[in-house]
């Protein structure tokens, strides 16, 4: 199979940082990942700064939020996603859980089948491991498909 990353044919990243900081390096190393793309490569970063906290009342109740559903169209709409994971108290973020919550309850699977990677910036010698791995558990559950190399752990 061809690396489409390497072919010529327009290629579409979902980026999602799951820090909210304005100075996180997560979220700067997804912007280092849109610098360093090929050209037949467009990495779009999402903002997941605006989701409510997962409710199921609030969706059933009222519908996905206009966040939500910007958010689970340009999920659909990307060829792969390419998440930036923070490492909290050796475990995922809450901003990021919380998208991953939301994705998971389009009107269709989202993340069926579609390519996803990850990278992710510590403090620690272990980069972001852990909460890599806890992502790895959880996508599981989407029927997402891993790019399991490179493993990016940036300390």
């Amino acid at each position: 199979m061809e690396n489409p990353l390497s072919s010529s044919a327009p290629f579409k990243i979902l980026g999602m940082s799951g820090s909210l900081r304005k100075a996180s390096l997560n979220s700067a190393a997804l912007r280092t990942a849109v610098s360093l793309a090929p050209p037949n490569v467009t990495i779009e970063i999402a903002d997941i700064s605006d989701l409510p906290l997962y409710n199921e009342d609030l969706r059933v109740n009222n519908g996905f939020p206009s966040s939500v559903e910007r958010l689970i169209a340009k999920t659909i709409a990307a060829d792969a996603v390419l998440f930036a994971v923070p490492e909290y108290n050796y475990s995922i973020s809450a901003p990021l859980k919380n998208a991953i919550d939301w994705i998971s309850r389009g009107p269709t699977k989202p993340m069926a089948g579609k390519p996803y990677a990850m990278i992710g910036v510590s403090g620690g010698i272990l980069g972001t491991s852990r909460a890599q791995m806890q992502m790895r558990q959880m996508m599981i559950s989407l029927d997402a498909m891993p790019i399991n190399n490179p493993q990016v752990y940036i300390g």
